[in-house]
């Protein structure tokens, strides 16, 4: 609602998004391949988060087409986290998610040394993941979206109007494993996703 589309945004906004919500699904597939075995996956998600509800309702439809189980642990606290990790190991869950939310990317190191101590591997949308200690990440370069909004800040102060500049999406996009993860958690990584 804040533009009327993404090329001809028209009013007085624009900007760069990072479509980390729409990757879900690929998120999901690279982590089924990493882990082909996975009957329970876990999705970590904010029930405080307006995305909360859709992203669990995209899991579900997802866990009913492939034949595997959903857990959703919620998490909206530091000690959410823990209970949330704790609820995750208790089910079994095989792999987890953890859906895009700020609190979670303020958390990241705490997430990922829980993923380790329960020996859950887990994928993100952000790098810092990866960067934390966390096994795999699969988004949208930050460092090109940074750089475009730099671009459109020069622009739109040398006199050009956001109405008339596209929402820019994004167009690289990295695959990010921690092997010392990989290997804290005796997982293998295929060399499909070595190469």
């Amino acid at each position: 609602g804040l533009v009327s589309s993404l090329s001809r945004p028209g009013g007085n906004v624009t900007g760069v998004t990072m479509i980390s919500t729409v990757l879900q699904p690929k998120l999901l597939e690279l982590l089924r391949e990493l882990v082909p075995t996975a009957s329970v996956i876990g999705l970590l998600v904010n029930p405080a988060n307006p995305n909360a509800k859709p992203q669990i309702d995209e899991m579900q439809t997802l866990a009913k087409a492939g034949g595997w189980r959903l857990q959703v642990a919620g998490a909206g606290t530091e000690s959410d986290l823990d209970a949330a990790f704790a609820a995750l190991a208790q089910q079994k869950a095989d792999a987890f998610l953890v859906a895009t939310d700020a609190f979670f990317a303020n958390r990241r190191e705490q997430i990922a040394a829980l993923a380790a101590r329960h020996a859950i591997p887990g994928i993100s949308a952000s790098r810092t993941f990866t960067d934390a200690g966390g096994l795999m990440a699969y988004g949208s370069s930050p460092w090109d979206a940074y750089r475009q909004v730099g671009v459109y800040t020069g622009r739109i102060l040398k006199g050009e109007k956001p109405a008339d500049l596209p929402v820019q999406q994004p167009t690289r996009f990295e695959l990010v494993i921690n092997l010392k993860a990989a290997k804290a958690i005796g997982l293998t990584i295929p060399e499909s996703f070595l190469l």
